[in-house]
């Protein structure tokens, strides 16, 4: 079964959606969508929360469980180095490229974290280009943008609040 929660945030509307085993995707909806069959479970009603105290700038970690089922193990490869870097650091398609033993696969891990159906929660965000530049985020690079910044302002803050 598929459940599902709504929840405002400075992103805009976020729908959460998991299954029976856990979190399985975050997506920003255009505009609030009221559907009286929206049942929440444990992992939307968690997830929910730590977004909240996340976008608070009180969370730097989410310990809901996740579901990926479904996904190639390439993919879960680079979503579970994702997890790991820490909040408000970045790295490089490369740097994880490396990491996972492929020093040749940067536009793989790209193509990964570009599916990547839980964003936030599993930081695609964090991950950069070589040279240092905001490239390619599902959610548009002023969202990844707000997201470093929330994280790291001294190194990613712009000018004015941004939440």
């Amino acid at each position: 079964m598929e459940y599902t929660q709504v929840i405002e945030s400075p992103i805009g509307h976020l729908l959460i959606e998991a299954s029976d085993t856990g979190l399985s995707s975050i997506k920003v909806l255009s505009q609030k969508k009221e559907e009286e069959s929206r049942i929440s479970n444990t992992f939307t009603e968690q997830t929910a929360q730590e977004l909240k105290e996340y976008f608070e700038g009180n969370r730097k970690e989410f310990t809901v469980v996740l579901d990926w089922d479904g996904y190639s193990d390439f993919f879960k490869s680079v979503w579970s180095y994702l997890v790991t870097i820490p909040c408000g650091q970045t790295r490089s398609y490369g740097d994880i490229a490396k990491h996972l033993n492929s020093p040749g696969a940067s536009r793989a891990v790209g193509l990964a974290n570009g599916k990547n159906p839980i964003p936030i929660v599993v930081p695609c965000h964090r991950v950069i280009g070589a040279n240092g530049a905001l490239t390619g985020f599902a959610l548009g690079l002023h969202v990844k943008q707000q997201l470093l910044a929330l994280e790291n302002p001294d190194s990613f803050g712009i000018q004015g609040e941004l939440f």
